[in-house]
């Protein structure tokens, strides 16, 4: 059965989706109800024609931080310390540049009005976004949201070979610094598979998000606080 969202702020439990993880349709894209949705281990995820759908995958890929694998190539990468890695700095045009990534790739999910109510979420100190710069030019990146000792990965993108991975690296070793228990990733696939992350049952999952959200939630401004990524190798 999925549920039919009404303008109340609610959702349904999450061990009611269906076998696919789908949960919910409808209601909106507000502040108050992405970080509701979040709170549950709820995420948005819709093509571009579709109403809002909300999901609730019965696997879920974690990373553990500052416990991600960091391959030879990445390692040589890392310790050149080629990349200025910044946080919160371009975060609409990191959206943006995941956007085109999934456009490319044939998904259209970061849409309009995703990236204005993401961004908003951005303005009032839950979503955050990691930049990596080459010669001050935007050379890949990451977003997603943060509540209490968790981060909530939405989506990367790279301009140049491997900067998304760099930021990934520099986001995981500082949310080890600020005390993160947990990095939600929400849907496996390969290539978060090949970077170390583990797969966990939906109880699991809720578990340790409960866990993880004992703990306050202090939005604002990220600072990267690492100077040399290659000190962490």
């Amino acid at each position: 059965m999925i549920f039919q969202l009404t303008d109340d702020l609610i959702f349904p439990d999450p061990d009611l989706a269906d076998e696919s993880g789908l949960l919910a349709v409808g209601g909106d894209l507000s502040v108050n109800r992405l970080l509701l949705a979040y709170s549950y281990g709820i995420f948005p995820w819709f093509n571009h024609d579709d109403p809002v759908m909300w999901w609730s995958p019965s696997v879920r890929p974690v990373f553990y931080p500052g416990k991600i694998k960091v391959s030879k190539s990445l390692r040589q990468l890392i310790r050149k310390d080629m990349f200025e890695v910044k946080m919160d700095t371009r975060f609409e045009d990191v959206m943006r540049a995941c956007s085109e990534v999934r456009k490319e790739g044939g998904g259209t999910w970061i849409n309009e009005d995703m990236i204005k109510s993401y961004t908003r979420l951005h303005e009032f100190g839950y979503a955050h976004s990691v930049e990596c710069f080459l010669d001050g030019e935007l050379a890949g990146g990451l977003y997603g949201v943060a509540l209490g000792k968790v981060f909530f990965g939405e989506s990367m993108f790279y301009r140049i070979s491997n900067a998304s991975k760099v930021a990934f690296f520099a986001l995981s070793e500082n949310l080890k610094d600020w005390d993160f228990q947990l990095i939600d990733s929400q849907v496996t696939n390969n290539h978060l598979l090949s970077l170390g992350a583990e797969e966990v049952s939906r109880d699991e999952f809720m578990k340790m998000l409960d866990a993880a959200l004992q703990f306050e939630t202090k939005p604002g401004k990220w600072h990267n606080d690492i100077e040399r990524l290659s000190s962490r190798l």
